[in-house]
């Protein structure tokens, strides 16, 4: 293990994601010094994958593109990535973290010309475009990706690919025989910003997500809206490549549910409403579309977003839970279940459905490696038994990318006095 590094004075953030990436600039703007930590090889986390925010339908790149300006002018933060926290002692003021680090196997070298995926043959699921694609051995995990810098796949190691791939870098690049290594870093405050995933839909068996290719989830589905997504941003039927002329939206679909997640992720409702939108500018004004709902939250300006969502004609709004979906004989998919606002029974057949699944956090308040209050969904919870560690965006809440910086620059605020306390600064 390498010897400490960093000081009290040094502000950890762990996680990439639009939060983390907040919360350490706004640190490190102010002048203190900042370690960002983030276990994927570039950071971006989820915000990367969506197609568009809501409700201006900006493409998110805008926003990571002016956070990654602002990190690479500023010196103050130092970018692990490929690393995780794997033990924390100690307390405000005075934290000693172990950080442990995934080789990439490719050095700072990297031009990102991507000589090195051209000559490699072996393929994998794409992470990022949620398995939905495939990426080769040697890869950049998205254009966004910083750094920009090309990883190898550890599962092409000691194979003809590898050493292809290291012969076609003119820049000497790619080193095959780097480890992973251990460092321990002493900071005065730890943010904790891992971000969320979404909810597991084959675990939501009646909606047969794992047995129906044309029932996917709303991050599925923004992937597949994406112009950089699998599909160029063709929305299309997975399992014949159509295009679909009647798409059914399904609400709450493990959330609010005592079976699955018992909160509500506050994001759904809009996503779905956003996705409606893909929908028309990618495939016109003859698609049917039907949303399947418990109740809409669209709070303060969104409800206008939601009102002009109603007043599409061939968009209808279904006061329902779906029961559960079947395969027709047509090869579509049929929803049944019951109008809860005209009691009709119904079983309608549909080209493609999109289910909302909800968000829980990507790393629960319960496995960190270290003793945090945390509530019964996994959300790390404020509590000043957590001493000098702040949650921040999805980590604390199910949160959208707004609230998430919100939560972000006031976890850095809190950060920022523990700190200038240790210093004698603040009193």
């Amino acid at each position: 293990m390498s010897e400490a590094i960093a000081t009290s004075q040094t502000i950890l953030v762990v996680g990439g994601g639009i939060s983390g990436m907040t919360a350490a600039l706004e640190a490190a703007e102010v002048g203190k010094p900042v370690i960002l930590v983030e276990k994927s090889p570039s950071l971006g986390g989820r915000v990367s994958q969506l197609h568009r925010y809501f409700p201006k339908l900006c493409v998110p790149s805008c926003g990571i593109e002016i956070n990654l300006r602002r990190l690479k002018a500023n010196p103050r933060v130092r970018v692990l990535t490929l690393t995780e926290v794997v033990g924390i002692e100690g307390g405000p003021g005075d934290y000693r973290v172990r950080l442990r680090t995934r080789p990439r196997y490719v050095t700072e070298d990297c031009t990102a010309c991507g000589a090195c995926a051209e000559v490699v043959e072996a393929e994998f699921e794409d992470e990022f475009q949620l398995g939905l694609g495939r990426r080769k051995g040697a890869y950049l995990p998205h254009p966004m990706a910083f750094p920009q810098r090309y990883v190898i796949d550890p599962r092409i190691l000691g194979s003809e690919d590898a050493e292809r791939a290291k012969a076609a870098c003119r820049y000497g690049a790619i080193d095959l025989d780097m480890r992973e290594s251990e460092a321990t870093v002493n900071v005065g405050a730890i943010i904790w910003a891992t971000g969320w995933r979404p909810y597991d839909a084959d675990r939501i068996q009646p909606y047969g997500h794992d047995r129906y290719a044309d029932v996917v989830t709303n991050m599925e589905f923004e992937r597949m809206a994406d112009p950089m997504g699998p599909t160029g941003g063709r929305i299309q039927r997975p399992s014949t490549g159509e295009p679909p002329r009647r798409i059914a939206f399904i609400q709450c679909a493990g959330s609010r549910d005592v079976n699955h997640l018992k909160h509500c992720s506050r994001i759904c409702c809009m996503a779905t409403l956003k996705q409606t939108h893909y929908v028309r500018e990618a495939l016109g004004e003859d698609v049917e579309m039907d949303i399947y709902y418990i109740d809409i939250r669209a709070i303060d300006r969104l409800d206008d977003f939601h009102r002009a969502v109603r007043r599409d004609p061939k968009i209808r709004f279904i006061k329902s839970k779906v029961a559960n979906i079947t395969r027709g004989d047509d090869g579509r998919v049929v929803l049944h279940g019951v109008d809860t606002e005209g009691y009709r029974r119904y079983a309608e057949p549909y080209d493609l459905v999109v289910l909302a699944t909800g968000m829980e956090p990507a790393v629960k308040a319960s496995e960190l490696p270290v003793a945090v209050a945390g509530n019964e969904h996994g959300f790390i919870e404020r509590d000043p038994a957590n001493g000098a560690i702040f949650a921040a965006g999805c980590a604390e809440d199910a949160l959208d990318v707004n609230r998430a910086a919100q939560s972000a620059t006031a976890a850095a605020l809190r950060a920022i006095q523990v700190v200038n306390r240790a210093a004698g600064t603040e009193g």
